[in-house]
């Protein structure tokens, strides 16, 4: 057989190969850090920097929430040039709720979700549960279009009936 039998490990010691998998797989997502990391003496813009993190999707969009006042770093509104060091606490109100992000390790590239994982710390509120309410009046498929009467308990369901109580509402 080849020098690499199947349940070799990289060390040759049979099946303990998952720990090396394992130590492979962080020493990469720490290398892809170091690679997208500034040089010596770079700072990174906070525009940048939550696009980096996958905090939002476009670089422009990260702008724009700045801009806006939706971008806040230690408490303060800033602009999208502004820079960001480790330790600082960055908020973002994107998508209806607000992240709440400190800074752990700045980056320039854009990365992978795990690597971006490890240069934050999220301290960010829980979303707010979905309602569970099964939509209202939802048909079958195929049943055909509704008749004026299935039509009308629709709108009952939805509450979207007349408010004046026209013509063609029931009186109560």
């Amino acid at each position: 057989m080849a020098s690499g039998t199947q349940g070799n490990g990289k060390d040759g010691t049979g099946a303990g190969g998952s720990d090396a998998a394992v130590a492979d797989a962080q020493a990469a997502t720490q290398a892809a850090a170091k690679a997208a990391a500034p040089s010596t003496g770079e700072t990174v813009r906070v525009d940048s920097w939550i696009w980096s993190v996958r905090l939002v999707k476009t670089r422009s969009m990260g702008a724009t929430a700045c801009r806006g006042g939706h971008v806040r770093v230690n408490g303060e509104r800033v602009k999208p040039a502004h820079t960001v060091r480790v330790g600082d606490e960055v908020r973002l109100r994107h998508d209806g709720r607000e992240r709440v992000v400190v800074v752990k390790r700045v980056i320039r590239k854009r990365v992978g979700a795990a690597v971006a994982a490890e240069c934050l710390v999220d301290n960010s509120p829980p979303p707010p549960p979905r309602e569970a309410v099964a939509p209202a009046g939802v048909r079958d498929r195929g049943a055909g279009r509704p008749t004026k009467r299935d039509r009308r308990d629709l709108e009952r369901l939805r509450g979207l009936g007349a408010p004046d109580g026209g013509p063609g509402t029931p009186a109560p």
